[in-house]
């Protein structure tokens, strides 16, 4: 089996590693909680994924060794696209995206993860910013159909008029550069799916995680990529995790119903909380179908929910025993509280993290065949 054997060379190298050097990255205060943690646990898990999640991740991780301090989890941030692809291939133990798996991904995924395949658990909630550079100016007001038509390339100066009449501010005469994401993206899906479903008669294209190859975008890799590239251009404007947003950028508070609402950690979790669990799977697959053209006031439908993929089998017990181990760690209470500080995201509601919980601790261990 796949997932057995890159999972025994990764523990090896891990453990070469860890001799190497300290296993307490955090500290003196890491280390000695870690010594008073559950040593029971061991094995180690690989994983890869969501670019999104990095810093939730890196916290979770760091909240997890100092619990189970034996037991190694180490993580990608490739994509959301290469990380499912890499489950279904079975080279990784479980996997970030900003999308859950499409009706095809789950046939799919019996053939590593055995006969009930995979399943969907959300772990990270997030606002998507559109966010932009233009020098003396840190936030702007803008419709759906504003968007879309920016990053259609139909608007293409910051003083256009449909700009103008949202906002009170002197805007600059200068070219919009729209920069995109290169790779395949939950971000993009979750940016392309927003627009598609408020105003589909400007934006046409259907959702996807890969940015429509007429338009013809600046792009870059990467929340990283994309904010980065946008910082160093003035009058650049892209899409990104809200976490990755900082200093030069401004932010777009969108128009939602009658009012234009911020981007906040509690208004992305307004929005989650009015999702509806996709029809048709399984109980333990906890896949949300967002409201994105919801009027609700104090709501902020550009959201991301990002989800651990992980296989409803594993072949043997130490890699089960530290995957769920970990996927309750990162949506119990303290985890979502480490990932709200380390990445301002939106923390799952005791509910949603309840059913998390459940879900995970279904995974069992046995033949994948």
């Amino acid at each position: 089996m796949r997932i057995r054997a890159t999972l025994s060379l990764t523990l090896a190298a891990t453990l070469a590693l860890t001799a190497c050097g300290s296993d307490y990255p955090l500290g003196p205060e890491q280390e000695a909680a870690a010594r008073s943690g559950d040593t029971s646990l061991r094995g180690a898990v690989t994983a890869s994924g969501s670019s999104a999640q990095g810093p939730a991740i890196d916290a979770w991780r760091a909240g997890f060794s100092t619990l189970y301090p034996r037991a190694q989890v180490q993580y990608s941030p490739d994509g959301s696209g290469a990380g499912r692809g890499a489950l279904l291939a079975g080279a990784v133990g479980f996997a970030g995206s900003d999308a859950y798996l499409s009706d095809e991904e789950l046939a799919d995924s019996t053939e590593a993860c055995g006969p009930d395949g995979a399943f969907d658990i959300p772990a990270y909630v997030s606002p998507i910013s559109v966010a932009f550079n233009l020098p003396g100016i840190s936030s702007l007001n803008l419709d759906a159909a504003t968007v879309a038509r920016i990053f259609h390339g139909e608007i293409t100066t910051w003083d256009d008029p449909a700009i103008a009449a949202q906002n009170d501010v002197d805007l600059p005469a200068l070219p919009i550069a729209a920069v995109s994401r290169s790779d395949d993206s939950g971000t993009t899906e979750n940016f392309t799916d927003y627009l598609h479903a408020v105003v589909p008669e400007i934006w046409t294209e259907e959702a996807d995680g890969t940015w429509p190859s007429g338009l013809a975008n600046e792009n870059a890799k990467g929340n990283a990529g994309v904010v980065s590239t946008v910082a160093a251009t003035v009058g650049a404007v892209t899409y990104a995790d809200d976490s990755a947003v900082g200093e030069p950028l401004g932010r777009v508070a969108l128009k939602v119903g009658g009012d234009y609402v911020e981007v906040s950690s509690e208004a992305a979790a307004a929005a989650v909380d009015l999702a509806d669990r996709v029809p048709g799977r399984k109980d333990h697959d906890i896949a949300l179908d967002l409201d994105r053209t919801t009027s609700e006031p104090g709501v902020y439908p550009l959201v991301l929910v990002s989800y651990h993929v992980y296989c409803s089998r594993y072949e043997n017990e130490a890699t089960a025993a530290v995957v769920r181990a970990f996927g309750t760690y990162a949506v119990s209470e303290e985890g979502q509280q480490g990932a709200a500080g380390a990445a301002k995201s939106s923390p799952i509601s005791p509910e949603l993290s309840r059913q998390a919980t459940e879900a995970i601790a279904s995974i069992d261990v046995g033949d994948i065949s």
